[in-house]
């Protein structure tokens, strides 16, 4: 059965991302967020009867009772940085199959201090989650635990960058030049972690080395905060006060948990996810308006572009540095400034390529409002 154009996001809530938060619980970050969406979808609390949620401090149930809602479909996704854009599918999914009509999914929170400790639900894994799956307990966390690469993610990642650049030739200008243009992306988002501090390619290819070959501005900043979309049936869609955003296709693959267990450093299970979703919405990539692409690091924008089907395996580096990617380009890629510069908020960093992507269709972005918006693509 297809999800194709069944269901719309009518309504954005999101806390700005802190480095910072003393004071806050996770629980109480991520009701504010789902307060402000509500609102904004033009609903009551009672009409919510759905929840999807993966937060910190609380799963769906904690938050329904927070809220003072009762919702009769509720379902909580683990799924790393793809975390956002599952909640979407499955609130896609119990909508489309009748199980709710209005369904708030909430993601992200704060640990106190804005922190994301390793091993911290909410800290992203390989390939923002569209690599998990696989291993389980005594399958290899015994040998990458204690051997494996080092700092959370990041060492992860390094090795996902270097075997690219072994295959490919990739240069760090290239991976430097996505920090770059989404900053200036940023620029424009007064919510953004890094709004008003513009960067350079010398300044990333001369940062602070973390894990060879990426550098510090290659790399995400962990941040507080939270993001919600509100999901309703196509057929009550245009009563809400902002143009719906209809959701035409979706899909998703996993192939790892471990990286010891990928089957490819240098291809993710984007391929097929993406293929799906595109089949489903009766479109090509070619057809994309704007992209917005899990950033966790600069290699994963990379790799996505290619693994979505919009150039060929290799070829994301080259067409990343000689394609203008910010909200005023040919192509423009992660408006908001991406996790990269707008702020990883546990896993509402994925989050926030939903609602800025939702905010772009609806025509609320302001000043980095893409002006031809009729196709984006979202990925986690």
């Amino acid at each position: 059965m297809s999800l194709r154009g069944a269901t719309a996001i009518i309504g954005i809530g999101e806390i700005k991302p802190q480095r910072r938060m003393e004071g806050r619980t996770g629980l109480g970050v991520a009701a504010q967020a789902a307060r402000e969406c509500i609102a904004d979808a033009g609903l009551r609390k009672d009409e919510v009867d759905g929840l999807v949620t993966e937060i910190s401090g609380g799963n769906p149930t904690v938050l329904a009772e927070y809220l003072q809602i009762r919702p009769t479909y509720a379902s909580a996704v683990n799924m790393m940085g793809a975390s956002a854009t599952t909640s979407v599918l499955v609130a896609a999914a119990a909508i489309n199959a009748g199980q709710a009509t209005n369904v708030l999914c909430v993601i992200g929170g704060s640990a106190p201090g804005g922190e994301w400790p390793a091993g911290t639900p909410g800290a992203p894994g390989p390939f923002g989650g569209g690599g998990g799956g696989g291993g389980g307990p005594g399958y290899g966390p015994q040998f990458e635990g204690p051997f494996g690469p080092v700092a959370v993610a990041t060492g992860n990642y390094a090795l996902i960058a270097q075997r690219y650049k072994f295959e490919f030739g990739t240069t760090d200008e290239q991976r430097a030049s996505v920090a770059v243009q989404q900053r200036q992306n940023a620029l424009a988002n007064p919510d953004a972690v890094f709004y008003g501090q513009s960067i350079s390619k010398e300044d990333v290819i001369t940062s602070r080395m973390i894990s060879d070959p990426l550098r510090l501005l290659e790399c995400v900043m962990p941040t507080g905060g939270a993001a919600a979309v509100m999901v309703t049936a196509a057929d009550r869609a245009p009563l809400g006060p902002h143009p719906p955003v209809y959701l035409l296709g979706a899909g998703m693959a996993i192939d790892h948990d471990m990286i010891a267990h990928a089957p490819s450093f240098t291809t993710s299970p984007i391929v097929i996810s993406a293929k799906r979703a595109f089949e489903m919405a009766g479109v090509v990539p070619a057809d994309m308006d704007m992209l917005s692409l899990y950033d966790c690091y600069t290699i994963t924008v990379i790799i996505s572009v290619e693994d979505i089907g919009l150039v060929g395996k290799g070829e994301g580096g080259s067409f990343i540095e000689s394609t203008d990617i910010t909200y005023k380009g040919t192509l423009p890629i992660n408006t908001h400034g991406g996790q990269l510069s707008f702020g990883q908020a546990g896993l509402a960093g994925g989050m926030s390529h939903v609602t800025e992507s939702a905010r772009q269709m609806m025509g609320r972005a302001g000043e980095r409002q893409v002006e031809k918006l009729d196709y984006c693509f979202v990925n986690g």
